[in-house]
């Protein structure tokens, strides 16, 4: 059942959104730094615990799943957009830090793919 994924996934997000607040008030930044990727680390490290302790059955760990695999495109979907926002808000400088990352992983993708096929 799905509805088994949804205390994990609650769990999670607010203990890395939490993580992600004090990073940032560590770092002295006023802005959550990471929280999504806390979450998602989160969640991973408690399927993985529930499994090792055999805790999952079959309803629970297909709900869980479920949640595993709805995460990644809503929970970061939505970071992303509000950093759109705030990088087009804060100059062009941003722009380009954003879109650097983003043509290298276009370029080194194919490459990557072409290593893994020849292993």
């Amino acid at each position: 059942m799905i509805i088994y994924g949804v205390a994990i996934l609650a769990f999670s997000y607010l203990t890395g959104q939490l993580c992600g607040e004090y990073l940032g008030e560590f770092l002295g930044v006023k802005a959550n730094v990471g929280g999504v990727g806390f979450a998602m680390i989160i969640l991973l490290l408690c399927k993985e615990w529930l499994q090792k302790r055999g805790w999952l059955d079959t309803e629970f760990e297909r709900g869980v799943d479920f949640w595993n695999k709805m995460y990644i495109p809503v929970i970061i979907a939505m970071s992303a957009s509000q950093n759109v926002k705030v990088a087009v808000s804060s100059g062009f400088l941003a722009l380009i830090v954003g879109a650097v990352p983003v043509i290298a992983a276009f370029f080194t993708l194919p490459y990557l793919i072409k290593l893994s096929a020849k292993n």
